[in-house]
């Protein structure tokens, strides 16, 4: 793991860019020592510094948590190749047409977390000592790359997750999960069937789990959910 920059906020938060075996990423650490580390995934279509997900960061780090967070593969710093370029233009025109683009999402999804796991694990390899906790947080295409992550990875012990539906893929390595899970779902969702959420949800096999549903469409989760789960990480 290779540091390329690093700067300190007047709270004390630390921010560190870095590469991993080409990946680029950042590292927030609180003031002080950290209590446990989250592996913060952004939504397709963003980045490693995209607002929701520095704030998200800002936040787990006042509640004396480290963050880290990876570019997907295709987004941010890292080069797309045509397959995502195939697919976001497919995607993009059936959602500007009015047409379903569930079925498109959901294969591009798989393709995304089956490039990306294999890269969070090395990375949670390299880290420097962040606390004895391990916690995951994303939604949308960051759940759909999450939710077989944590299916994979035992050190994760709590995950954040939401706005995503149920696929074939995504209820079998939700039936293998016995981390703690706090699910998010709104319930005016223009991308995501209510009904295939909450299928999703059923499917963790970890009997610590809450379904968290709120009005709303697919961006629009209110600011008490995205505190609770801050607090739900920190615990």
């Amino acid at each position: 793991m290779r540091f390329i920059s690093e700067s300190t906020s007047a709270d004390g938060t630390t921010e560190r860019d870095f590469v991993h075996d080409g990946v680029p990423g950042v590292l927030w650490t609180p003031a002080g020592t950290p209590s446990g580390l989250v592996l913060s995934a952004h939504g397709g279509g963003q980045h490693k510094r995209a607002p929701g997900i520095t704030a998200r960061a800002e936040r787990c780090a006042a509640a004396g948590l480290a963050v880290v967070t990876l570019d997907a593969p295709g987004h941010g710093d890292r080069p797309r190749t045509t397959d995502d370029d195939r697919f976001a233009t497919a995607i993009r025109s059936r959602i500007t047409s009015g047409r379903d683009a569930g079925a498109l999402v959901a294969e591009y999804n798989a393709l995304q977390a089956a490039r990306a796991i294999p890269e969070w694990r090395s990375v949670l390899d390299a880290l420097p000592a962040t606390g004895e906790s391990v916690g995951f947080w994303g939604v949308s295409m960051g759940a759909a790359i999450g939710i077989p992550l944590v299916a994979a990875e035992p050190r994760i012990r709590a995950a954040v997750f939401g706005l995503i539906g149920a696929t074939e893929p995504l209820t079998a390595a939700a039936a293998t999960i016995t981390a703690s899970v706090r699910f998010l779902l709104q319930w005016d969702d223009q991308l995501i069937a209510r009904d295939a959420g909450l299928a999703l949800f059923d499917a963790f096999a970890t009997r610590q789990k809450s379904l968290h549903a709120n009005p709303g469409g697919h961006g629009e989760v209110p600011e008490h959910e995205l505190a609770g789960a801050v607090t739900f990480l920190a615990g």
